[in-house]
């Protein structure tokens, strides 16, 4: 009896200690925020170790190394890194997923040693397609594989199968050359494309980390923007909100700043609402461009609503586009480290709240806020260090502010572009009065729906036409005179032969 009394004592804890861990686990989903810090991500950086590159310059790139990885959390749970440094041969310098923390990593980045030797890129990457990405533990469970390959100088041996064979497999391929040495060519063969996204030169190894944040940023890219968004003739990474919140099904399709152009006519019978985790399931990045084509009309233009917002799990705003029509003002809200955990700036604009087509677009850093109103700078805004989002509240689309009834509006696009770079390439041109792209041709208007007019006196018979030859003479010397166009010339000619034919017909 003693011993089945300890036995279910044992069975008894051991459930407790796995309910405990399951709730404690919901609590930490509950708590987290959101953000490429906390991204899964499996990381490797492939490091041209040879003569060319020297000891001094190869502490650099291990700085830079370090600088890079302190951006993200390091875990099983979220970002792994593994190094491979090459010259003849690969060299595994840190097993993907070794180290669980930012210290330890860090120390061991820190003790690499430079190798020295000859130049086999191609080799290099192959390992870390098959020792690094092949044998990680997590495997191609949706994560992103991210490979980084740092060179300055061509390579000995071929390049462009090993990196498209590592492609096949799922690993987006970074590439940075560094110095004249290196050939574009080459670069472009192993990373992905575009090149102008994954490919970076600079003129020496001091110069990599002016490239730093934009590596972390791109980095980013890849671990919380999944998805593709067509553009012209590339694709962007980014959230296309209306898509993601089924608006073609919840809303009636109506004609758009364009005739042509699609556009959905919101009413406050529709929800525009959805699960942070489904829109955003690992935040946003650090930076990005938020755009929005819109018309609202009436009472709209005079009240103060949330075009788009993220809440809390207790519905408070973490995140928000805000439009006040009392004060002409547009709000932008994003999160700090603030004991609200909130940060708003304020920009005036009058423009938005004239009852037309209107783009929306903001431009957001860690540093600053920019507000563009068909394709206008208004004005930049600086901003506290954001953090990351809570993840298990709502997202909103055109609610009235403290409120959950839906704006009445028109909304042809509402996007978040990852690629703060798309604010260059972005244009206002499917609005009217567009002037920002030299090739722009104005759109189709919409075809006249005016009831017809009046009729007009009957014409003449062709029979009783005739043509005075005093006026074709008049016609002819005011083409000599004035135009001497062949099109005037033709027109007269035309005219003499109906001359003639009108004095065959009897009358």
């Amino acid at each position: 009896m003693g011993y089945k009394t300890r036995s279910m004592h044992c069975v008894l804890r051991c459930l407790c200690f796995m309910l405990l861990h399951l709730f404690s686990t919901a609590q930490d989903e509950n708590i987290r925020s959101k953000s490429c810090r906390t991204a899964p991500c499996d990381l490797v950086f492939i490091l041209d170790g040879s003569w060319s590159v020297e000891d001094v310059n190869f502490e650099i790139v291990k700085r830079w190394l370090v600088n890079i990885t302190t951006s993200f959390n390091i875990g099983q749970k979220f970002t792994q890194v593994g190094v491979v440094q090459y010259s003849d041969d690969p060299v595994l310098q840190i097993p993907l997923g070794k180290f669980n923390s930012n210290k330890d990593l860090i120390k061991a980045m820190e003790s690499i040693e430079y190798m020295g030797g000859n130049t086999r890129t191609g080799t290099a990457i192959k390992f870390a397609t098959d020792k690094l990405f092949g044998l990680s533990e997590r495997g191609p469970k949706g994560i992103a594989r991210i490979a980084v390959v740092l060179t300055d100088g061509k390579s000995q041996d071929e390049v462009l199968k090993a990196a498209e064979a590592a492609r096949k497999k799922g690993v987006i391929l970074f590439a940075i050359g560094v110095g004249s040495e290196t050939e574009a060519a080459e670069l472009n063969d192993i990373a992905n494309k575009p090149s102008s996204t994954y490919v970076f030169s600079v003129e020496d190894y001091k110069a990599i980390s002016k490239i730093r944040e934009v590596i972390r940023q791109k980095l980013c890219e890849e671990t919380v923007c999944p998805t593709r968004i067509p553009v012209d003739s590339r694709d962007e990474k980014g959230f296309d909100i209306l898509l993601h919140l089924n608006l073609a099904k919840k809303a009636k399709k109506t004609h758009g700043s364009f005739y042509g152009t699609k556009a959905y006519e919101v009413t406050s019978r529709v929800d525009l609402s959805e699960t942070t985790r489904s829109l955003f399931p690992d935040g946003l990045p650090p930076s990005y461009v938020f755009v929005a084509t819109l018309k609202y009309k009436g009472s709209v233009a005079d009240e103060e609503w949330d075009l788009w917002r993220i809440q809390t799990p207790d519905e408070k705003p973490q995140m928000a586009v805000t439009l006040n029509g009392l004060d002409h003002t547009v709000m932008f809200t994003t999160t700090s480290e603030t004991p609200s955990g909130t940060q708003t700036v304020v920009f005036s604009q009058q423009t938005l709240f004239d009852e037309k087509w209107h783009q929306l677009r903001l431009l957001v850093t860690e540093e600053d806020v920019t507000l563009y109103v068909d394709d206008l700078e208004i004005e930049t805004l600086p901003l506290e260090p954001p953090v990351g989002i809570f993840i298990n509240g709502k997202t909103q689309v055109g609610k009235y502010v403290t409120k959950e009834t839906t704006v009445p509006f028109e909304i042809q696009k509402l996007r978040i572009y990852c690629d703060p770079e798309q604010n260059n390439r972005e244009t206002a041109c499917e609005i009217p009065g567009c002037s920002n792209s030299p090739d722009y041709t104005e759109p189709t208007q919409e075809p006249c729906a005016c009831p017809p007019g009046p009729p007009g006196l009957p014409g003449m018979r062709v029979s009783h036409l005739h043509l005075s030859l005093s006026s074709i003479v008049h016609a002819v010397v005011y083409c000599e005179v004035h135009a001497r166009l062949i099109s005037c010339r033709f027109a007269v000619l035309l005219c003499i032969i109906q001359y003639g034919r009108t004095m065959l017909v009897p009358h």
